[in-house]
């Protein structure tokens, strides 16, 4: 006890010293601890940056790969339609409603909303015309109230739209001393929030604040409707004041797959077809460009070598209802021979989908715009021998193997760039003698590059093999249409940006981006421009937010990293096949391991993604106690949605793969909408699009397929349901939702 009472008094005679030392610490000991407080935050920031830098390459590779699928859907739909006996004698019809509709009758009546009635218990806005502002003002209300125009309206507002977009030209003149200030907005994708927050911020639409929305307003948000009837019902209020420039996605075949016709049909049951059919007109009218004070270029996606704003001015816009739709050209043209057509189908299950025209190098680099620079270089060199023309490619076929063209990125919508013409038909390639271009395809190709193209740090023009659409433009092509123009500047949206805005070509080209949270909450902000007299551009940002402003920086990265990985392994799950044959080439033992580099290899050759791989198998695979991968792991967590016992594996997972496409090619088939179709043309649907993939399949597998799935045994099938059985199931998101 007595020794304890010793070393109480001992300690407490040393507290003194203790505290006088921590009041006044030596120099030197606060330098090092500042030191090191700021190697731990420089450290903890670098990793929170490389997280949210693989977290958006995620994002944007999946995005683009989604394009060269929905590019290569449609260009098949297109090559079928003006070139091949159909299937069973009516293939394409069922697709030739939606490429070359049939102008309705009841539309072609000049008053034919006024046929609608309005019941007396419609609480939405009434219109007359010519608007006014009680009019808009009415409108913001209703769709901030989550109310509903009626279909009458839509279409009367629709048709005063198209009269007036019939009298503008192609390009668009605006000068500075009619408006002290022009705002130029990007995309905004159906998000309605960030066109409120830009009006409230911004003010309304006036002959004092005038506006240039630079396109893609629709598909992707809830909103589309709501956000394009607002834009419409302002450029007929104040037609002087307030322009849009058309977007790739004011196009009525990518509206099926990225949700603005669905959108509108769930909205407009009864009137929504005629609505979507004037939406295609209305779309097609819409100016390619604007430019202003003589100086400054806006147009969506960029330009090309071949860009001419002279050119551009002279066509006929409304010609192109889709960029998407191949300019039609008669069998008379195309001496197929019949014997190419004749190859041997391509298992799923004996080799991998046929190959991109984008070399499959794992090369990365921190940014986006670096990575698609560095595959641009790489199809430079690849195509090296072409003749400049050919860099203005417009439309790249994905599913096109690589190994049988001579050149790098060869489809039916560039046939003048190469000696032969290179025409992908199911899984074959036709060689045939290209003509001189006609006049409406050089049109088409103009505008497939205006609505596509995106620029590239490096020198020269070559196709956009990552979009499969437009071209990459260097700075020397930049500054080559300047020049030739007089111009001093180019807006352009169509890429997501972090910041909302992103300067390159030496400040000469300007992206804008005006849709936040695009991917995922809190992954982006968006931005408008604003340009004075002096034409220097005034960035503004913001972000529309309900939950993100009380998360921290580290837990909004943990958010979107989440949903990216999510996103990344259905990818993975989606192509099991290719992989586990790219896997067990690297593992004849049948040990379930690879090393960490044959891992990435196999995943960049299957995907074509190129994204860290290495620096992401933590999140995607287990490693083995002696630093392998098990890459069997890579699928552990996710399954089907509903098993079927009669749907084979390979099947299952090419139903699972193209999903998207099969549910675009329903709702074609699908005439009234009602979700259901026929056992017939279930399977006629599925032979056309197998054919298409390649995929050689049993017809009594598909037979067996349609049976199991009409569960009530009438003659239909509720195709909503049966794509339901073919999603990706989290099981760890199953698992959380039994025990909540």
């Amino acid at each position: 006890m007595g020794c304890g009472t010793s070393i109480a008094t001992e300690t407490q005679g040393k507290r003194p010293e203790m505290d006088e030392a921590a009041k006044n610490p030596s120099p030197a000991l606060t330098m090092k601890a500042a030191i090191l407080i700021q190697g731990w935050y420089r450290r903890y920031m670098a990793r929170l940056e490389m997280r949210r830098r693989y977290t958006w390459n995620i994002f944007q590779s999946i995005e683009y790969a989604g394009e060269q699928d929905q590019l290569q859907l449609s260009s098949f739909f297109s090559f079928m339609l003006d070139n091949f006996t159909p299937l069973n004698g009516s293939g394409p019809d069922l697709i030739s409603q939606l490429l070359d509709p049939v102008v309705d009758p009841w539309l072609e009546r000049e008053t034919c909303y006024d046929l609608i009635p309005v019941p007396e218990s419609y609480s939405g806005p009434r219109l007359s015309f010519p608007l006014s502002v009680s009019h808009t003002n009415a409108l913001l209300t209703a769709f901030k109230e989550q109310q509903t125009l009626h279909a009458r309206y839509v279409l009367q507002l629709l048709y005063e739209t198209k009269k007036l977009l019939k009298q503008m030209p192609n390009i668009i003149q605006l000068s500075t001393c009619y408006a002290k200030e022009i705002t130029i907005c990007g995309d905004l994708h159906g998000r309605l929030d960030d066109l409120l927050l830009i009006f409230y911020k911004n003010g309304l639409p006036s002959e004092d604040t005038a506006y240039v929305f630079n396109g893609d307003f629709v598909d992707r948000g809830k909103k589309s409707v709501e956000v394009v009837m607002l834009l419409f019902a302002y450029v007929l209020l104040y037609p002087d004041h307030m322009h849009l420039n058309r977007g790739n996605h004011e196009d009525h075949i990518m509206n099926l797959r990225y949700g603005f016709t669905k959108e509108v049909m769930h909205k407009y049951k009864t009137h929504g077809r005629k609505i979507l059919q004037l939406f295609q007109d209305v779309f097609s009218l819409l100016p390619i460009a604007t430019v202003i004070d003589n100086k400054v270029l806006i147009v969506h996606g960029g330009i090309s070598d071949q860009t001419n704003l002279d050119f551009l001015s002279s066509i006929e816009r409304h010609k192109v209802k889709s960029a998407l739709r191949l300019p039609r050209r008669g069998l008379e043209q195309l001496d197929v021979s019949r014997s190419c057509r004749q190859t041997s189908k391509i298992r799923l299950t004996d080799s991998p989908r046929p190959g991109s025209c984008r070399s499959h190098k794992n090369q990365r680099t921190p940014t986006q715009s670096k990575k698609r620079c560095r595959r641009s270089n790489r199809q430079d060199s690849a195509s090296s021998s072409s003749s400049s023309s050919s860099s203005s490619s417009s439309l790249c076929s994905p599913r096109t193997p690589s190994c049988l063209s001579p050149h790098p990125c060869s489809s039916p919508s560039m046939p003048y760039s190469t000696d032969a013409l290179q025409v992908p038909f199911l899984d074959s390639l036709s060689s045939i003698s290209p003509p001189s271009p006609p006049q409406h395809e050089r049109e088409w190709k103009q505008v497939v590059d205006i609505l596509w193209s995106d620029p590239k740090p490096q020198e020269g023009c070559s196709p956009n093999i990552f979009r499969g659409g437009g071209c990459y433009f260097g700075p020397d092509i930049t500054q080559r249409l300047l020049l030739q123009h007089g111009l001093q500047l180019i807006i352009r949206s169509h890429e997501c940006k972090q910041e909302g805005y992103e300067f390159c070509h030496g400040g000469r080209v300007i992206t804008i981006f005006s849709a936040s949270n695009y991917y995922e909450e809190g992954s982006n902000r968006g931005a408008y421009i604003k340009l004075g007299r002096e034409l220097v551009p005034r960035f503004y940002q913001y972000q529309v937010s309900r939950s993100t402003r009380k998360l921290t920086l580290t837990q909004r990265v943990r958010a979107a990293e989440g949903c990216a990985l999510k996103a990344l392994l259905e990818k993975l799950f989606s192509h099991r096949s290719e992989l586990m044959t790219g896997f067990q080439q690297y593992d004849p033992d049948s040990t379930g391991c690879v090393s960490v580099s044959e891992w990435a290899q196999v995943l960049e050759t299957a995907l074509r993604l190129d994204l860290p791989w290495r620096t992401l198998r933590p999140h995607l695979a287990r490693l083995a106690p002696d630093g392998s991968v098990e890459y069997r792991s890579c699928f552990e967590d996710m399954s089907h949605g509903l098993p079927l016992p009669q749907v084979t594996p390979n099947l299952a997972e090419t139903l699972f793969r193209y999903r998207t496409d099969l549910e675009i090619i329903f709702n074609i088939i699908d005439k009234d909408h009602s979700g259901l179709i026929s056992i017939e043309e279930f399977r006629h649907t599925w032979r056309l699009f197998s054919a298409h993939l390649g995929v050689d399949l049993d017809n009594a597998a598909i037979d067996d397929l349609a049976r199991s799935i009409d569960f009530n045994k009438d003659g239909s099938i509720d195709f909503t349901e049966f794509l339901e059985a073919f999603r990706v199931v989290h099981k760890l998101d199953n698992k959380d939702q039994q025990q909540g």
